[in-house]
Order: C-alpha cells, then sequence, then structure tokens
C-alpha cells in the first residue's frame, strides 16, 4: 500500500501489515502484545525486530495508537 506519495513499504514491511490486517478483531484495534504475538507467528519476527516494524508502519502512517492500542489506518485486507 503506498499513501500520498509516501515511499513504498520493504517487502517484509508490508507483509507484517497484511498479516496484522488479516489477524484484526472485529474491534478494529490490537494490544501491543497480540500485535508482537501475530508478527512471531505469521513473520517470525521477535523483538527488537517487531518493534522496528512496527515503528516503521506508525511512522509511515500505516498504524496509529489510541489508548495504548493500534490500530490500522485506511487499510483493508482482500
Amino acid at each position: 500500500m503506498v499513501s500520498n506519495g509516501t515511499s513504498p513499504l520493504t517487502p517484509l514491511a508490508q507483509e507484517a501489515l497484511d498479516a496484522l490486517a488479516s489477524a484484526l478483531p472485529n474491534e478494529g484495534e490490537l494490544t501491543y502484545e497480540q500485535t508482537y504475538a501475530i508478527l512471531k507467528k505469521e513473520e517470525d519476527l521477535r523483538r527488537p525486530a517487531a518493534d522496528d516494524i512496527v515503528e516503521r508502519l506508525h511512522n509511515k502512517g500505516h498504524l496509529y495508537e489510541v489508548e495504548g492500542k493500534l490500530r490500522l489506518t485506511d487499510y483493508e485486507a482482500e
């Protein structure tokens, strides 16, 4: 997903975003622990690599935080 002229995600970051979107509960948000568990299970990422991916997704506007939980920005898993 490339939005508004921002640089594209690395393949690993895109795969991580897809994994998070696929696992997103009905509430539409994930705790950090859920996020790390998904990244470990689906992409074999452990901390600090998962922290780095979450930070990249946040900095590029794909994730945002509300009251300590993560939400995806305008992303629909297909």
